[in-house]
């Protein structure tokens, strides 16, 4: 162990008794866990701008599928920021860490960054540039990833232990709400703007606009915030390294431990396949809807009202599952729900325009796809045990996990335009057998069972 490392060990703690309820509830408003539940908002605020969203106003702007499909590359910084999550942990912002901290001045320089990527994306036109349109989404992309990567940092060395579990469940549920807003909320105030009078081209922009804006609460939490002490701790413990070593030595911890293990290269492959199934039909639900002779509004208040409660409700049935079934269980559980799902929207697409058959569709599929994710989230924590390289591990985990949502779906609209939308969504099904044949192989193995008891 080297001197930056030692300097950094926690002592160890003795246990404490149990909380009664009203601790429990309390710990809610406890200042650090209210900061971490507004950094979740601005993180689910910019993902549906270069996705769903996105896709709609795109899709009402006479794009056609096959060139919708290839957007979901523009969900590549996703997939690949684990590459400069290692910048991101050892080098220092010029201004913003000085005045502001390490942690913070990374927070605040990816934000105003964030606001500025998407009015850009506001100003574009997909009928006149798909390129630009591209272009300006990627941006997007790219300074919410690095957000992101901040605010998991953040978050993991700004709450004590007894504070960690209400803050995940406070940044999950704002990151979803955060998500509501950029989807539903986006569209009604577009469909708002467009009814007051405004044309569709400059609704679009302003409701873009108006996302961005909603920035601002991160970057006002993020002003109001102190930094956290771990990672003053941390600056302090290698201020003699230069950033050359310090990145290097982020990096290649991280990743030499990862690969040493045992079916390192089956367990990434199975991270990137689980959730391939939900990203595939995910890929192509929004223009699937509107096809379907749905509206915008359907769609808002349906697939992300409907959704979102089932999601949330789904969430805690994956926690059940999760604590009363074995990891490999859970898994099987999740992956096999998840899949099976898809034929909800099968069934929708020969049922027609009914709004009963699209909220029983959209709740089943977000329902269990909700508990495949929590499932699959305590798989990825228990796959990132050492925490002097947690932040690094886990972005790299949820990239390789993106490479579905982003690479391996980016044909979806061409098998949709090429099948139809009945037998899509059974294709949907048959693409999660991968995944389920690893479960197989790493079960075999031994794979779960060197885990340990996962905490979800």
């Amino acid at each position: 162990m080297n001197a930056p490392e030692a300097a950094l060990q926690a002592p160890s703690s003795s246990k404490k008794a149990a909380p009664s309820w009203r601790d429990g509830l309390a710990v809610y408003l406890q200042p650090r866990v209210l900061i971490v539940l507004f950094l979740g908002f601005s993180s689910g605020l910019p993902l549906a701008l270069s996705g769903s969203t996105l896709l709609i106003w795109m899709r009402e702007s006479g794009v056609d599928l096959g060139t919708i499909g290839l957007f979901a590359l523009v969900g590549t910084p996703y997939t690949l920021k684990f590459l400069w999550a290692p910048l991101v942990d050892a080098l220092h912002v010029p201004f913003f860490t000085r005045i502001f901290g390490r942690r913070r001045g990374w927070l605040l320089a990816s934000q105003l960054l964030l606001i500025a990527s998407i009015v850009l994306l506001a100003l574009a036109d997909p009928a006149r540039s798909a390129a630009f349109v591209a272009f300006a989404a990627l941006l997007v992309a790219t300074m919410s990833s690095t957000q992101d990567i901040v605010v998991d940092a953040f978050r993991v060395e700004s709450l004590p232990e007894s504070e960690q579990a209400a803050g995940m469940a406070a940044y999950v549920a704002a990151y979803r709400i955060g998500m509501l807003v950029s989807t539903a909320g986006a569209l009604f105030l577009v469909s708002a703007y467009e009814g007051s009078g405004i044309a569709r081209t400059s609704a679009w922009m302003w409701g873009y606009v108006t996302m961005a804006a909603l920035v601002l609460i991160g970057t006002a939490t993020a002003l109001f915030a102190t930094e956290p002490e771990p990672s003053v701790r941390a600056d302090a413990a290698t201020s003699s390294e230069t950033a050359f070593s310090r990145v290097v030595h982020a990096a290649a911890g991280a990743f030499s431990e990862f690969l040493l293990r045992k079916d390192a290269l089956a367990a990434l492959a199975f991270v990137v396949l689980f959730k391939f199934t939900d990203a595939f039909s995910g890929s192509m639900t929004a223009p699937f809807v509107i096809d379907l002779g749905f509206s915008r509004n359907d769609y808002a208040a349906i697939v992300k009202g409907f959704g979102l409660a089932a999601t949330l409700i789904g969430g805690f049935a994956g926690g059940f599952v999760a604590r009363r079934y074995s990891l490999a269980a859970s898994l099987w559980i999740g992956g096999v729900l998840q899949a099976v799902a898809n034929l909800s929207f099968s069934w929708l697409a020969l049922a027609g325009v009914n709004h009963w058959a699209l909220v029983l569709a959209i709740t089943a599929e977000n329902f269990t796809s909700a508990i495949g994710t929590v499932i699959f989230v305590a798989y990825l924590s228990a796959l990132c045990r050492n925490p002097l390289h947690t932040a690094t591990q886990y972005a790299l985990l949820t990239a390789l996990a993106a490479v579905g949502r982003t690479y391996l779906s980016s044909g979806a609209g061409y098998v949709a335009k090429a099948t139809g939308w009945p037998l899509f969504f059974m294709i949907c099904v048959v693409v999660a057998v991968p995944s389920l044949l690893l479960l197989v192989y790493l079960q075999r193995r031994g794979h779960f069972a060197a885990l340990g008891p996962v905490r979800v």
